[in-house]
C-alpha cells in the first residue's frame, strides 16, 4: 500500500489482520486528537508488516499492535497528536497469540498521549473447583494402588509452583495437600488470594493444609493457611 491518505475515518483507518509480507509507504492518516478510537494503523495475527516514511495523526494510537503480530518494522514516521505506538492490549482473552519481534525506529513523537508503550489487561486468571476431592496436590510418593512401591525417595525435583486467583469447595476436609520428597523437597511454591472451603464436614468445620518437605509463601488472603516445612 503505496501513498495512501486516509481522513476522518470514523474507527481504525487501516487494519492489517491475517495477512503476511505486507508494506505500508508513504501513508498520510489525519483525526482531530480528539477523536476516539481512531487508531491510525492496526496490526494483529499478521507477519512480516513494514510501515515505513508515514504522518499520523489520529485521536488514538498511531500504530497499535494485537495479538499476533510478529515481524514488525516500523521506521521513519511522525506521530502526532494521538496515543503513540502500542503494543496492545492483550490478555483481554485466554489462549490467545503473542506479539513478537517489533522494531520500531527514526520515529518523531509530537504532543503525543504516550510515546512506545506495552499495554495487557489486568485480568485474574480464575480456576473454580467445585466439590473436588484433592483441589491441590503434589504427591511425590505416588503409586497406584499401592501395591509393590518403591518405597524410594523421588529423583524428581518440583519447583517455582504460583497458585493464584482460586476458589471453591472440597469434599476433602484436607484440601490442600503437598508430599513432597525428602531428599529432592519441593521450592518455590506460592499462593495468592486461595479460597478453598470444606462442604463435607459438619457446621464450623474448615478445611486444612497439610505439607511435608515443601517451601513457599503465601500473600494475599489464603485458606485453609499453608504452614510450610
Amino acid at each position: 500500500i503505496d501513498g495512501l491518505t486516509s481522513i476522518n475515518s470514523q474507527k481504525f483507518h487501516i487494519g492489517v489482520t491475517g495477512c503476511q509480507n505486507v508494506n505500508l509507504r508513504d501513508i498520510t492518516v489525519a483525526a482531530l486528537g480528539t477523536s476516539p478510537n481512531t487508531d491510525g494503523i492496526h496490526i494483529e495475527k499478521s507477519t512480516f508488516v513494514s510501515v515505513l516514511n508515514s504522518t499520523i495523526s489520529t485521536g488514538d494510537d498511531c500504530i497499535s499492535m494485537g495479538p499476533g503480530a510478529r515481524n514488525v518494522w516500523i521506521e521513519r514516521v511522525a506521530c502526532g497528536p494521538g496515543h503513540g505506538i502500542s503494543i496492545g492490549s492483550l490478555g483481554w482473552k485466554f489462549q490467545e497469540p503473542g506479539v513478537q519481534n517489533v522494531t520500531v525506529k527514526r520515529v518523531h513523537f509530537t504532543e503525543t498521549t504516550n510515546g512506545l508503550r506495552i499495554k495487557t489487561w489486568a485480568r485474574r486468571s480464575h480456576v473454580v473447583l467445585d466439590g473436588v476431592k484433592n483441589p491441590i496436590l503434589i504427591d511425590q510418593n505416588y503409586c497406584p494402588g499401592r501395591r509393590n512401591c518403591p518405597r524410594q525417595a523421588s529423583g524428581i525435583k518440583v519447583s517455582d509452583i504460583r497458585y493464584k486467583s482460586i476458589r471453591g469447595t472440597s469434599r476433602s476436609k484436607v484440601a490442600v495437600r503437598f508430599e513432597c520428597s525428602k531428599a529432592n523437597p519441593c521450592a518455590g511454591i506460592t499462593m495468592h488470594d486461595v479460597k478453598l472451603t470444606y462442604v463435607g464436614g459438619g457446621r464450623g468445620e474448615e478445611a486444612t493444609a497439610t505439607c511435608a518437605n515443601a517451601r513457599g509463601t503465601s500473600s494475599g488472603f489464603v485458606m485453609p493457611v499453608v504452614r510450610y516445612l
